[in-house]
């Protein structure tokens, strides 16, 4: 019996090994070889305490004998957390080929679609008045934001999907701080910002 661990809290990791998941469950070659299982980083610090572990995600695979090796961890920082990556890995470890199936996503198709025609129509609406696009000042606010947001880090929120803050189930102390340099909480990047703009 195989068994692989994914203990995951970032949302976009959370959502391929969904459709990694999915894809084994509803494919042909679905059989008793190979469980998938998903611990909560939150709720579930006891088994991270267990494995020695202090950051999420992490996918472990978990052989029918024996301990874990060193090659039953998953290089989430260099090979990254897509499905296909993840489903090449499963293979390596235990001669099980998952094909992945991913459900049509067109929100991004609809997101460009609607920013073209909110320009499109400020634009059409200030035809007679085009002043406002070369206005320096405007465009230096607008330099300054992105550059506050991604030195503070939203980008790595945006990508990664950490929690606000960890709140211990124990003693219910609330963290704003994570306690590895390989991962972060939003409050963190709030706090970056404030100290850049100040």
């Amino acid at each position: 019996m195989f068994l692989l661990c994914s203990i995951v809290l970032i949302r976009q990791a959370n959502e391929e090994y969904q459709i990694l998941a999915n894809s084994w469950r509803y494919s042909s070659a679905f059989c008793n070889k190979l469980f998938f299982s998903m611990v909560d980083y939150d709720e579930g610090t006891d088994v991270f305490q267990q494995l020695n572990m202090n950051s999420a995600p992490t996918f472990m695979h978990f052989p029918p004998k024996g301990r874990p090796k060193r090659a039953d961890t998953f290089d989430l920082q260099r090979i990254g957390f897509a499905a296909e990556q993840l489903a090449k890995w499963i293979a390596d470890r235990t001669d099980v080929h998952i094909r992945v199936f991913r459900p049509p996503n067109y929100s991004g198709t609809i997101a460009l679609a609607l920013l073209v025609s909110l320009v499109g129509g400020l634009l059409y609406l200030r035809r007679n008045n085009l002043e406002f696009i070369y206005n320096k000042t405007g465009w230096a606010m607008v330099s300054l934001c992105i550059v506050f947001a991604m030195t503070s880090g939203q980008m790595w929120n945006h990508i990664r999907g950490p929690p606000y803050a960890h709140k211990n189930p124990h003693n219910g102390q609330v963290s704003y701080i994570h306690g590895s340099s390989q991962a972060q909480f939003v409050a963190e990047s709030h706090i970056i910002l404030v100290l850049s703009i100040l």
